[in-house]
């Protein structure tokens, strides 16, 4: 089976959660092959005729689009059939883009994933898919703290909080995390943010920390949260997304509120809790894994393809 992905990146390159998918679809038997939108009005608008091309000329038995607005310019570009995955993000579009998604949804898309069933009954999509993005627990398992912090030059001997988000983006809510950490005394917890580092060095960092921290407004299914549980590291985070079912009753996973007294309470018991969890285990009972992932979107294929 041939697919070909498309999303945009607004680095200019694949994002993680993307491509960690087609890797998993790779490694199952699948031929998958990448085409990056620019980002952009004018990106998504030029790139109708350049999908439209790729398409044809690569005899795809399938086209799998990452992102609403993704989702938008390959269908107008005649990609068919087409499989269209909503990301967390596009839960909180605008109402007039929720609107145009619902119509694609309904006229112009095979068939829709969304990452939780709240995404699925807050978009109206009744008859979406829900595929959360899976976990590859080969990459992301437990490792020595010592062995990781000496590979990151991280002290040994201090508590480190992981709060891992790109810049700049006000949803990740930094600012209630550093208040949170700022109410701890004489430097004895030490916050570091994480940012533009390469997927393969990620479990160093979950392994290296002490508590991964989440502050996050809105999310949908958080694929870090769920690194975490498979590397075993604490978690710390708001209630958003999957995160509450994902850690279900884990020890050493706390919920938290807005407030930063709490957060903080919150980050000093998991601190007391002193050991790693057994995360890694409610992934894999979850089936969180990306290849038990992978095989749901492979059916999914196999179904849409053999209903044209």
């Amino acid at each position: 089976m041939k697919v070909l992905f498309i999303s945009s990146g607004k680095s200019e390159s694949i994002s993680d959660v993307v491509r960690n998918q087609g890797e998993s679809l790779i490694a199952a038997g699948i031929d998958i092959d990448y085409y990056l939108i620019k980002p952009g009005f004018l990106g998504y608008l030029t790139s109708i005729p350049k999908i439209r091309s790729t398409y044809k000329g690569g005899k795809y038995d399938l086209t799998h689009a990452h992102y609403s607005l993704s989702g938008f310019v390959a269908a107008l570009a005649g990609c068919k059939p087409l499989v269209v995955s909503l990301m967390g993000s596009d839960a909180f579009m605008s109402k007039r883009l929720r609107a145009l998604t619902r119509i694609f949804y309904i006229y112009k898309w095979e068939a829709t994933i969304v990452k939780t069933p709240q995404m699925k009954e807050f978009l109206n999509m009744p008859k979406a898919y829900v595929i959360p993005n899976g976990v590859n627990i080969e990459r992301f398992k437990p490792m020595p703290k010592v062995e990781s912090r000496k590979h990151l030059n991280y002290p040994l001997n201090k508590k480190l909080i992981l709060f891992i988000s790109i810049p700049n983006r006000p949803e990740k809510n930094l600012e209630l995390a550093e208040k949170a950490v700022g109410i701890f005394k004489n430097n004895e917890v030490e916050i570091k943010h994480i940012y533009h580092v390469p997927n393969k060095e990620i479990p160093y960092y979950l392994n290296s920390a002490d508590v991964l921290l989440l502050t996050s407004k809105w999310e949908g299914s958080v694929n870090v949260v769920k690194e975490a549980m498979a590397c075993n590291c604490p978690v710390v985070s708001t209630d958003v997304g999957d995160v509450k079912w994902v850690t279900g009753n884990t020890e050493g996973c706390f919920i938290i509120s807005f407030e930063p007294e709490d957060v903080a309470q919150k980050i000093k018991t998991a601190l007391n809790f002193g050991k790693r969890t057994n995360g890694r285990q409610r992934v894999i009972d979850l089936g969180l894994d990306s290849d038990t992932q992978a095989k749901k979107i492979i059916a999914l294929y196999k179904e849409i393809i053999g209903k044209q």
